[in-house]
């Protein structure tokens, strides 16, 4: 664990981590955030301070999740050739400017491409802090229910750590972006744990065709999960 932040949480997978019906929730989590901030505090104050609730209404379908795949690994766009302008005559060639204008600016990186993506999908569900402050979901994943682990991915519009910075640990090189992408490994049993695009970088997982976290083995614990 690095920056002393971390999160436990309890989870209720609605039908087992399956299929919802209408009227009841694909996910639901309660969780409570550790940290700095509230490490001297009394474990009431503590929890409620660090309170957290997370919803999902439904997972993303394929079509949802390809423009934001397609927007992080699609090779950047070459840079537009500055239009030619055409100088006063006899000022051009004497200034040596060769009549062209200023650059353009670069294209957007793959994580500013993502971002965009991120902020034009649909809206599945919600994280909410015990004051008023959400964080909308944009992005959800699971596994197969074959696996013996389930694997839930899911990406916030905003960082998660937006509105409280003593919850961020270490940085990493997504650590800047506007998203949180949040990945989970929970067993049969509802026992797992969690990490986050704030201590790692995002890759995407071709196998699985979803986001996902890179070098997940390695990264600091930032979720603890439990029944």
């Amino acid at each position: 664990m690095r920056g002393g932040a971390g999160i436990a949480v309890v989870v209720a997978l609605a039908g087992g981590g399956r299929t919802a019906s209408s009227d009841t929730a694909a996910l639901s989590l309660r969780a409570t955030i550790t940290s700095p901030a509230t490490a001297g505090l009394p474990t009431e104050a503590s929890a409620k301070v660090g309170a957290l609730t997370i919803t999902l209404s439904r997972w993303s379908t394929d079509a949802e999740r390809t423009p934001l795949l397609t927007a992080f690994t699609a090779p950047p766009s070459a840079p537009a050739a500055p239009a030619a302008r055409t100088p006063p005559a006899g000022r051009g060639a004497a200034r040596g400017r060769g009549g062209r204008g200023a650059p353009p600016p670069p294209p957007p990186s793959p994580l500013a491409r993502l971002s965009a993506a991120i902020k034009a999908a649909p809206t599945l569900g919600y994280i909410w802090t015990d004051g008023v402050t959400g964080y909308s979901i944009k992005y959800a994943w699971r596994s197969t229910a074959a696996q013996d682990t389930e694997r839930i991915v899911l990406v916030t519009e905003r960082r998660l750590d937006s509105h409280a910075p003593d919850w961020s640990p270490a940085s990493s090189a997504a650590g800047d972006a506007d998203f949180t992408v949040i990945e989970l490994r929970i067993d049969r049993q509802g026992v797992g744990e969690g990490k986050t695009s704030l201590t790692t970088s995002v890759a995407i997982d071709t196998d699985a065709a979803t986001l996902a976290l890179d070098g997940y083995a390695a990264a600091p614990a930032f979720l603890k999960v439990t029944r």
